[in-house]
């Protein structure tokens, strides 16, 4: 099999699987609808890139190898998805139409990207399994490039899925129940940063 075609497959089936990003897109799509989850979507798959292309300089392996600074960076990551999902919960309490919720914008996708430990993981793999052909500056554009258009697709089926779930989420039961879930799943997402 090409290294290429090895590598394309291995971030699809890291990206494509349940996660915080997965979780928050899929519920940005009920919530919000396709069009406003625009930025969010865009951001992801920026974020995505910068961590993928920052892992392919090696600066991830750097801040994994300082075991006191890669339990702070665990700590924040654990604490912000544990916020955001507390925040998801508290919008299923409030009625549909009044929590106040916005989607996020692309900056605070983009950011959260930073915290996020499935994406580091995935794209510390992947250097370091796929990498060691090139100079280091092709094999890092070549991992942020893979890993932003292959979420790039992942993010844009999840929002869609999640847009088309709506009108099935009309009752306000059922949506209570749809952001618990979402929120609970959040939460255990939580989990993922210490293993």
């Amino acid at each position: 099999m090409l290294p290429e075609l090895a590598l394309l497959l291995f971030v699809f089936a890291g990206l494509a699987t349940p996660g915080p990003n997965v979780i928050m897109l899929l519920s940005s799509g009920v919530r919000f609808g396709f069009i406003r989850s625009l930025p969010h979507i865009f951001g992801v798959a920026l974020g995505v890139g910068v961590i993928a292309g920052f892992a392919g300089f090696g600066i991830a392996a750097l801040l994994l190898g300082i075991p006191a600074l890669a339990l702070i960076l665990k700590i924040m990551a654990a604490t912000w998805i544990l916020y955001l999902a507390y925040r998801l919960l508290r919008s299923a309490n409030a009625p549909k139409d009044e929590s106040g919720a916005k989607p996020f914008t692309l900056v605070q996708a983009v950011l959260f990207q930073w915290v996020n430990p499935k994406v580091w993981a995935v794209a510390l793999a992947a250097a370091a399994g796929f990498g060691g052909n090139g100079s280091l500056q092709l094999e890092s554009f070549q991992l942020a490039l893979a890993f932003s258009t292959i979420n790039l697709f992942v993010c844009l089926f999840y929002t869609a899925t999640g847009s088309w779930l709506r009108p099935l989420l009309a009752s306000p039961r059922i949506w209570r129940r749809f952001l618990m879930l979402m929120a609970g799943l959040m939460a255990l997402s939580a989990l993922l940063v210490f293993l």
